[in-house]
């Protein structure tokens, strides 16, 4: 499998895959490449829809001529410290991080949410948070004080009293749920227009569809997070855990 820097000619071949609809998936299988060097090629240069090979090819350019200073300088990393492939790690976070801005999170909300996901510690200050990304102990202040009041973080004081945030397990069965309800009241405004527009015209009728539709999807989307709500607390298996002894 191929390694390095997409080429101009690479990037023509995805803009020529995402005009024919193809998955990101096939698109990487075509071209040789993991489906994740081709998901965050197209997020963070416009999306499937906005994705244009040139362009794409000159800002990545643009941002490698930016990034030569700050990537010399580094040395330690924490994907190094914990023995995991630093290079491999850094790609997925930069994946995960494009994913998340594409669902409407601002790139630093988006990269301090990542970060969260990304440690095996239960928690991060803020200052470690600035360490971490490389920015200003504002900017991780302003994002995290979006993302609390999304629920998506919380904070608590340590023994030394110092605050760290902390993402709950819960925090995707939440999401799901305001999901949820923000499809819901949709349909509920859409079902309020059909006595305002008159029952049996075209336009209440396509209301009224719409209300079904959205109804059957937030009912759904319901459901199936409380389902799969214990799913979120699974603990990793250990490869030594001892075995079950045989009592035949």
């Amino acid at each position: 499998m191929p390694g390095g820097r997409l080429t101009q000619q690479e990037r023509q071949q995805i803009a020529l895959g995402l005009a024919d609809d193809l998955a990101y998936a096939e698109i990487a299988r075509r071209l040789d490449r993991p489906t994740s060097t081709i998901t965050r090629e197209v997020m963070r240069n416009g999306g499937p829809t906005a994705y244009r090979a040139d362009l794409a090819h000159r800002a990545t350019e643009r941002r490698a001529h930016r990034r030569k200073p700050a990537a010399a300088a580094s040395t330690d990393t924490p994907a190094q410290a914990e023995g995991r492939d630093a290079e491999a790690l850094r790609e997925y976070e930069e994946t995960f991080t494009t994913v998340l801005m594409a669902s409407g999170l601002s790139k630093m909300m988006a990269r301090v949410l990542t970060s969260f996901y990304l440690t095996d510690a239960a928690s991060l200050t803020a200052s470690e948070l600035a360490t971490r990304l490389h920015v200003s102990p504002a900017s991780i202040s302003k994002a995290i004080s979006f993302l609390e009041s999304q629920g998506l973080v919380r904070r608590e004081r340590d023994e030394r009293r110092r605050e760290r945030y902390i993402v709950d397990d819960d925090v995707w069965y939440q999401s799901m749920m305001a999901s949820a309800r923000s499809t819901a009241q949709l349909g509920d405004i859409a079902r309020s227009g059909v006595s305002v527009l008159g029952r049996g015209t075209p336009a209440a009728a396509r209301l009224e569809n719409i209300a079904r539709f959205v109804d059957f999807v937030s009912e759904s989307i319901t459901r199936a997070a409380e389902q799969a709500r214990e799913v979120l607390y699974t603990k990793p298996e250990t490869a030594d855990a001892p075995e079950t002894p045989d009592e035949s």
